[in-house]
């Protein structure tokens, strides 16, 4: 009886659906009907239905909505994993195609306790999980092609190398990497540039991990690894960065976050904040509920501000910024690279996770690549000092940050 309830109500959707949109997907029913939603002769995507309760779900569509419903099994994708994304995301943005999200941005109250507990959801699935489609260091940040044609080794060497060329690092100078991962770029500070370094983060097995490679280096003398909160960071160093991290400071506490940085930089110090933004000047979200479904299942109370709210919001902390980089294109190609790992090494880690928590990451990593293809999001360096030193004090141009490439 349910089965010819909903039926006829999902036929005349589609029918409109088809009328105003035209897209190479069909909804397969429950029933095995399948129902186009455009004049093609084979579909690139079939969502299929496994229960007629999920139904809702598409009769609203959102990102969110078909996200959610695919992790929790109550439908499957069918198609490659480039005509899942680019075409679920042409079907759940067709009746919502402007920012905005449920969750309200600055309404979190980031306490210690609430951010060491959203960064053990996202870190502590396991290293090996990460290890299968992670480049050999480790990285987990938006790598620096050059030229285009690196490997995703090799450009995430280059992006280290860029951000501690870019605050001119120097032999014995301190260094201070918050929310350093696995460890990577501290190493390479210590290694190649001769730094007494830092790192911390909340995450056991990023602790773990970095600190088991930095005595297989054998660079304890050089670098110490905290599980540590940025805040109960004290001392001064002559160079700050962070990178990947900001993300998870929340909007209300960008200012102190900020004012952080400068209570720790020394003197005459720079430091570089590298980032996610959000394109919508309102810094309220992304198209179509992208931004729900990252909540629920992978980055807990996490809050991506426009780069015009960095930028203020560093300046009211204390910090002048001097240089502005995007890398957008860089992080598109960078998660491009994450997602066809992650395909190619399916069998390995469906036998590491659970089948929701692999159909969360395959979503996740293809469709963040599309949102960074697409400019739903971006991401930024932001090279700054204290604020109120001299301009002797600035590089002449930007040429030193790219001698020798």
């Amino acid at each position: 009886m349910l089965e010819h309830t909903l039926a006829a109500p999902v036929e005349a959707w589609v029918k409109s659906f088809r009328h105003h949109l035209n897209l190479p997907v069909a909804i397969v029913l429950p029933s095995g009907q399948s129902l186009a939603l455009g004049d093609f002769e084979q579909p690139r995507l079939a969502i299929r239905v496994r229960s007629w309760k999920s139904l809702p779900l598409l009769l609203s569509p959102s990102v969110d909505h078909l996200a959610t419903a695919y992790v929790e099994g109550e439908l499957d994708l069918d198609g490659t994993l480039d005509d899942i994304i680019e075409l679920g995301y042409a079907f759940a943005l067709a009746e919502n195609p402007v920012p905005g999200t449920s969750f309200q941005p600055g309404h979190v109250r980031h306490t210690r306790e609430l951010d060491r507990e959203a960064i053990r959801f996202h870190y502590n699935v396991s290293n090996r999980f990460y290890a299968q489609w992670l480049d050999r260091d480790m990285v987990y940040s938006c790598a620096y092609f050059a030229h285009g044609n690196e490997t995703l080794e090799e450009a995430q060497h280059a992006k280290i190398r860029h951000i501690l060329t870019k605050i001119r690092l120097q032999p014995g100078q301190t260094l201070l990497d918050i929310g350093c991962g696995w460890g990577a770029l501290v190493r390479l500070a210590a290694r190649e540039f001769g730094a007494r370094c830092v790192g911390i983060t909340l995450s056991e097995a990023q602790y773990e991990h970095a600190v088991e490679r930095v005595r297989q280096e054998g660079l304890q003398r050089q670098v110490e690894i905290r599980l540590q909160d940025y805040r109960d960071v004290d001392g001064r160093f002559d160079r700050l960065t962070s990178v990947g991290m900001f993300e998870h400071v929340g909007l209300s506490n960008l200012v102190d976050y900020f004012g952080t940085l400068n209570r720790l930089l020394a003197d005459g110090g720079l430091a570089l904040n590298h980032g996610i933004t959000t394109t919508s000047a309102a810094s309220d979200g992304t198209a179509g509920g992208g931004g729900d479904f990252i909540e629920k299942y992978v980055f807990p109370h996490g809050e991506l501000p426009h780069i015009s709210l960095v930028l203020r919001t560093l300046q009211e902390g204390g910090l002048e910024p001097i240089d502005v980089e995007s890398l957008r294109r860089h992080y598109a190609v960078t998660l491009a690279a994450w997602a066809s790992r992650f395909e190619a090494a399916r069998e390995a880690i469906r036998q590491e996770v659970d089948e929701k928590t692999w159909r969360i990451w395959r979503l996740y990593l293809a469709g963040c690549a599309y949102a960074f293809r697409t400019d739903k999001v971006s991401i930024f360096q932001v090279l700054c000092q204290k604020a109120g030193q001299d301009a002797a004090t600035l590089a002449w141009s930007r040429d030193y940050m790219y001698r020798g490439r």
